[in-house]
């Protein structure tokens, strides 16, 4: 007679069968039978269920966290700004310096599927119009 699955081993299993989404592996990986697996499985009952739900449990964890900082974010973000339209900073920085910073804000503050210019747009966002002084600054200075 075989010997009974410690809790440990069965919540071994079940973490190799989501992993590997395959009760033939779990199995292989616990040195146990494809049956032996598949009990240890069915005993905590539809756990693609509960993995989903505690993926969405995490998610809303993590946005709450993220709600939570977003005073600290943007404070960091207002200094990030800050520093990098600083006109000593400017001066000093690398045209390949310049470009990367302006690439990664365009980026990550131009929306979407959407031109970062155009007749449509009303008014630019502080970004936009801080961008734009830098390059009027940047031209000016090359002539």
């Amino acid at each position: 007679m075989a010997a009974r699955l410690t809790d440990k081993q069965k919540k071994k299993i079940v973490a190799d069968y989501l992993e590997t989404q395959s009760v033939n592996a779990a199995a292989q990986r616990n040195n146990v039978s494809w049956d032996t697996a598949r009990k240890a499985l069915n005993e905590l009952g539809d756990i693609e269920q509960k993995l989903e739900e505690k993926k969405q449990e995490n998610t809303a964890d993590i946005l709450a966290y993220m709600e939570r900082k977003r005073g600290v974010v943007c404070e960091i973000i207002e200094k990030g700004l800050a520093a990098l339209n600083e006109p000593e900073k400017l001066a000093e920085a690398s045209p390949a310096q310049i470009t990367t910073a302006l690439g990664t804000l365009i980026d990550k503050w131009a929306p979407k599927g959407q031109p970062i210019t155009g007749k449509d747009q009303v008014e630019d966002d502080p970004i936009t119009k801080s961008l734009k002084e830098m390059a009027k600054e940047l031209k000016s200075g090359e002539s």
